[in-house]
């Protein structure tokens, strides 16, 4: 009878880890880290703007749509739930994403007034908040580089015989993925030059 236990137990313990059940909750995990650095990189961003809002607000008041929109975008971001849980629905993911979209927008609007502006681009606590946004840029590409990784592992596992009979099993489903409507911007920070030559117009 012990034999038999034994015997049982080890079949067991084999056919789960041939079923990729491992592989699933090992991959799942590695998305939840992922996702929470990039919600960690995008709160740092959201963070900066209000300091630089007001920073260029001091050089050009005038410049009102523009920083108005920022702002805007900045208060929709921060009006979504960003949850762990958001990553397992996608209409809610697309909306986060959506956001996230607005905000790089407006912020690369403001980018473009700078330019106007010579005093501004040259104030010390200016150049501070661009070495910041520049280097929050550069870790959001980072973090959704990672994270566009492990949903690619964890949805190929989910699709896999035969570990999509444990999913379908256990209720593992695939996760959505950052889209882009030019998967280049994937791999390649926005640039942000508060320094460049202004073109001739």
């Amino acid at each position: 009878m012990r034999n038999y236990l034994l015997i049982l137990a080890l079949v067991g313990s084999l056919t789960l880890s041939g079923c990729g059940y491992n592989t699933l909750q090992s991959t799942d995990e590695q998305i939840k880290a992922s996702w929470a650095e990039v919600l960690n990189q995008y709160k740092r961003r959201a963070d900066l703007i209000p300091n630089l809002v007001n920073t260029v607000k001091g050089f050009a008041a005038q410049e009102k749509d523009v920083l108005v929109g920022v702002t805007a975008a900045r208060s929709k971001v921060a009006g979504i739930q960003a949850t762990p849980e958001l990553i397992n629905d996608t209409e809610a993911f697309a909306k986060f994403q959506n956001a996230q979209g607005e905000l790089t927008s407006a912020l690369s609007r403001l980018l473009v007034v700078v330019e106007k502006y010579p005093e501004l681009k040259s104030d010390a606590n200016f150049r501070d908040l661009q070495a910041q946004l520049e280097g929050t840029e550069n870790r959001i590409t980072v973090a959704r580089n990672r994270y566009i990784k492990a949903v690619q592992e964890y949805n190929i596992v989910v699709r896999s015989f035969p570990s999509n009979l444990t999913a379908m099993m256990f209720g593992f489903q695939t996760k959505p993925s950052f889209t882009v409507e030019n998967e280049q911007e994937i791999s390649v920070a926005p640039k942000v030059d508060f320094n460049r030559q202004e073109t001739n117009q």
